[in-house]
């Protein structure tokens, strides 16, 4: 009996499975495969699970007491090492006066997928599974790459090879080969996905779905999957597709309209190759269609001891609860693994980058911190509080919002000191220029304490009398191969238009404070806010 007659016939039978279900189902079938054995006469026999959308090739061999196991599906649930794939593709990012944000343009398909669910929530790897296999489906010749123990859970239920690398050595891989990150979760998920390139002046676009507890850094509700994917992966390709709210069916044709950008972001007349192969081409797409991005700024961090040495190397991961990603290594330590020996730097390691805050607290001791603050070489103010902040406008509506700093808009290059509960009450927020360098010196005053240091809550260190930390923001800046500098986010299109193109552009933040921050609600009414 062929595959199809036995699943025609007995699909009546098999019972319609929840997506937790699915995943389990999944996983359990790929582990039983390995222990099947032979108890035919002679031949080979071929049997067929179905479980939903699950059928599985059970091969089993049964000659003497040789046995197989799944001779397919075996092969395809591999984790294969992320250094074959590769090198990152650098995507080109255009701006015009229509908009204060940048229209993403993939000079060829992306290949190299870096999907990062939410840490310890079965739901939301679920829901990974069910992208991945959508991504594979629908998008030929994709890479799928997930963190190491992200890979081992859910390999089992993916019926196609997938691509991790050692933790100790992520950070490396992850920046050399990750064309574009997507995030499944909230926001902690994607300060994760930066840390992971806390070292790197260009980082690959994420795309976010908001799958937490705030998901204020979020742009997308995971049910919007399918068309967000689509909008950011064909993203400047010029080349015919089918509206993206519609089923992705048809077969994919290439467009006869031809397009090229020059520096202004207009099109003239070449499209790179490559989207041919995508399911659901046929309504052009166009050039209007391309996805959004917000360079969120960053801070340039450097940790110095008494000496005037950058100590960076020694900031290491300070939740138990994540991965460790590895520390920062010398680009001249041999035996880092497939690291070539040209270093760029050997007495100082690059500077870190944090993209909501850098906090200096108290810690565990009961006396407040004493922290003398200077601004451009020029001493501000001895601060005594339980910390300081050092804020990116993105992180202002994080920690520093929490202390009592300011609201300050992504698209404003400054950054901000907000102090956390100082003793005095005339101690204001400061909202400061970008280019600002602001350094926090650990008084004498403080009876010998060492005092932790967090960039992104991610990194810790101690920090005693006589060390530095050194903030200033990291400038954005367009060089000949492309903007350098901020965590691009892709930003899901605007309803909205004025006369020069911009109203839109603000539709995620206001609805984020309106919506998810409930920013100026009133106590006691119900009512809707206008």
């Amino acid at each position: 009996m062929s595959r199809t007659s036995f699943l025609a016939r007995y699909s009546r039978f098999v019972p319609v499975l929840s997506p937790t279900a699915a995943l389990n189902m999944d996983i359990m079938v790929g582990s039983l495969g390995h222990r099947v054995l032979a108890n035919s006469t002679g031949s080979r026999r071929r049997c067929f699970c179905a479980f939903g959308n699950m059928g599985r090739n059970l091969v089993v061999a049964g000659r003497g007491r040789g046995t197989r196991s799944f001779s397919a599906t075996c092969r395809r649930r591999e984790i294969l090492d992320i250094s074959t794939l590769p090198d990152r593709l650098v995507p080109l990012y255009h701006q015009t006066d229509a908009s204060s944000l940048l229209s993403l343009h993939w000079p060829r398909p992306p290949c190299n997928i870096l999907l990062m669910p939410k840490s310890h929530a079965p739901r939301v790897t679920v829901s990974a599974v069910e992208f991945a296999k959508h991504i594979h489906s629908n998008y030929p010749g994709l890479n799928l790459v997930f963190e190491s123990h992200v890979a081992k859970t859910i390999h089992d239920a993916l019926p196609f090879p997938i691509y991790t690398t050692d933790p100790s050595s992520s950070t490396f891989h992850f920046a050399r080969k990750i064309d574009l990150v997507t995030t499944l979760g909230g926001d902690g998920t994607i300060l994760r996905a930066a840390s992971l390139f806390s070292m790197e002046n260009i980082l690959p676009p994420i795309l976010s779905f908001s799958m937490g507890s705030l998901g204020f850094l979020g742009e997308w509700k995971f049910e919007e999957y399918k068309r967000a994917w689509r909008e950011c992966y064909m993203s400047g390709s010029a080349v015919t597709v089918e509206d993206l709210v519609g089923p992705h069916t048809q077969a994919g044709k290439p467009s006869r309209r031809r397009h090229k950008h020059d520096d202004s972001g207009r099109s003239s007349a070449a499209v790179s190759p490559g989207w041919e192969s995508v399911r659901g081409n046929g309504k052009s797409m166009g050039l209007q269609r391309t996805s959004k991005i917000l360079l969120r700024s960053r801070l340039r961090v450097g940790i110095y001891d008494s000496e005037g040495r950058n100590i960076n190397e020694h900031l290491m991961p300070s939740s138990t609860g994540e991965p460790d990603h590895g520390a920062p290594f010398s680009l001249d330590d041999t035996t880092h693994p497939s690291f070539p020996r040209s270093p760029v730097w050997t007495e100082s390691p690059p500077a870190l980058h944090a993209i909501n805050e850098v906090s200096i607290d108290r810690g565990v001791h009961p006396h407040l911190a004493i922290i003398d603050i200077y601004v451009n070489d020029h001493f501000l103010t001895e601060a005594v509080a339980d910390g300081i902040l050092i804020s990116t406008p993105t992180g202002s509506t994080a920690y520093s919002l929490s202390a009592g700093g300011s609201i300050v808009h992504p698209l404003v290059k400054s950054l901000l000191i907000t102090p956390i509960s100082p003793r005095s009450l005339s101690f204001r927020p400061l909202v400061l220029p970008l280019e600002t360098k602001v350094v926090l010196k650990l008084s004498k005053r403080n009876r010998g304490r060492e005092l932790p240091v967090s960039i992104d809550g991610k990194r810790r260190v101690g920090v005693g009398i006589g060390m530095e930390v050194r903030v200033e923001g990291e400038s954005l800046e367009k060089g000949p191969d492309g903007w350098r500098g901020g965590v691009p986010c892709v930003i899901r299109a605007s309803s909205k238009s004025d006369g020069d193109g911009k109203a839109g552009d603000d539709d995620s933040w206001v609805g984020g404070l309106n919506g998810l921050l409930k920013f100026n609600y009133p106590f006691g009414e119900s009512g809707e806010m206008h």
